[in-house]
């Protein structure tokens, strides 16, 4: 079952934007485990405050290994990072089969 892995910008910094082309490069090489990854913006859409990323493994290490292994959070610009199980219900407008 994924991880979803939410992280949130330190207020005030520039490092999105700088690591942005080596960040895509990092999920575009991880593409294989990749469920859905997307950026998370402020309300009125004007910035950036955090990202969203599913990750598909049953390991919770794994996923805490990716997540410290992306660009974005070697450059420190993330104030903080959660790491939840995942399970889906609806995708691509259907429902998901539940496991027995």
């Amino acid at each position: 079952m994924p991880f979803a892995i939410i992280t949130r910008d330190k207020l005030g910094t520039s490092l999105r934007e700088e690591y942005r082309a080596a960040h895509y490069a990092y999920l575009e090489a991880n593409l294989p485990r990749l469920i859905a990854s997307g950026g998370l913006r402020d309300s009125l859409d004007e910035a950036f405050i955090g990202g969203l990323i599913v990750y598909d493994t049953e390991s919770e290490e794994e996923a805490r290994e990716f997540a410290a292994s992306d660009p974005f959070t070697k450059a420190g610009l993330f104030e903080s990072v959660e790491i939840i199980r995942w399970r889906a219900a609806f995708m691509n407008a259907a429902r998901v089969p539940t496991k027995q």
